[in-house]
């Protein structure tokens, strides 16, 4: 049985779906912790919601970039006595531009925190959630982990397929325990990533009905990961591309990446 009042760590809360899933599990009745690099928006948030909510919110800022931020993360909860029941790993970015117009020091940190970090964490954590036969994981990968790579954010889509592999086989080894893990794959989202990568100018030339407000892919997950789905597209214009995608020959599937990659990537010196 779950907890009375389940206690929540959600990576990535200071904007965009991690923030929409900190409201969310605070309206269900969860104590959260909520971590990322950006103090001032935590605090706010964790403000509102204990004002909102009347719960328990713990702020612990991390840069999951840096080496061993994990590790002190889980330590810190250590030292509050605080056990996670529920981790909602949803830190992450995206590196514009090709491959080799970017230093290795930006893929090492885009490596840690959007498939390191993650890892650890659900590594440092799950022992506790195994032991209490009680648990929910939720990696927040993406729509692009089921389609071809594109030209430009070389890595996104490689990191999220490897997100989406590693919750299939987490769950599987723990599901008999009482510990959900799914993978939550969502498309076009309406929050800053696109501002922070430069790209929102290319994005905006994308039909409306490509997009999801952060909440409604935050619902989409939550009751996904209660009824124990383990790969969770969200949206049905969505589903409908991951679904195209399989039934397509591969060559042909690349040749359209290829192709929308000029469109809404920003490329720097592919022609």
């Amino acid at each position: 049985m779950p907890p009375a009042r389940p206690l929540t760590l959600i990576t990535g809360a200071s904007a965009g779906i991690g923030a929409a899933f900190a409201r969310d599990l605070a309206a269900r009745g969860h104590d959260l912790v909520l971590t990322a690099r950006r103090v001032d928006r935590l605090d706010a948030l964790a403000q509102e919601l204990r004002s909102r909510h009347h719960g328990e919110v713990t702020v612990l800022p991390a840069d999951l970039a840096v080496p061993d931020a994990a590790r002190r993360l889980c330590e810190a909860l250590a030292e509050r006595g605080l056990h996670i029941d529920w981790l909602v790993n949803n830190a992450g970015y995206g590196v514009p531009g090709t491959f080799e117009a970017n230093d290795w020091p930006v893929h090492e940190s885009f490596f840690r925190v959007l498939m390191s970090a993650p890892t650890e964490l659900a590594w440092r954590l799950l022992p506790g959630m195994r032991e209490r036969d009680y648990g929910r994981i939720i990696n927040v990968a993406s729509l692009a982990g089921h389609v071809p790579g594109s030209a430009g954010h070389t890595l996104y889509a490689a990191s999220k397929a490897y997100l989406i592999k590693f919750s299939q086989s987490l769950a599987l080894e723990n599901r008999h325990l009482g510990v959900h893990v799914c993978a939550l794959c969502p498309g076009f989202t309406w929050s800053e990533f696109h501002d922070v990568t430069g790209t929102r100018q290319l994005m905006n030339k994308l039909p409306g009905f490509m997009w999801q407000t952060a909440e409604a892919v935050v619902r989409e997950g939550h009751d996904a990961v209660e009824r124990g789905e383990v790969v969770h597209v969200t949206g049905g214009v969505n589903r409908c591309i991951k679904a195209l995608v399989k039934l397509l020959p591969d060559r042909l599937t690349l040749w359209l990446s290829g192709r929308e990659s000029k469109r809404y990537r920003d490329l720097g010196e592919v022609a």
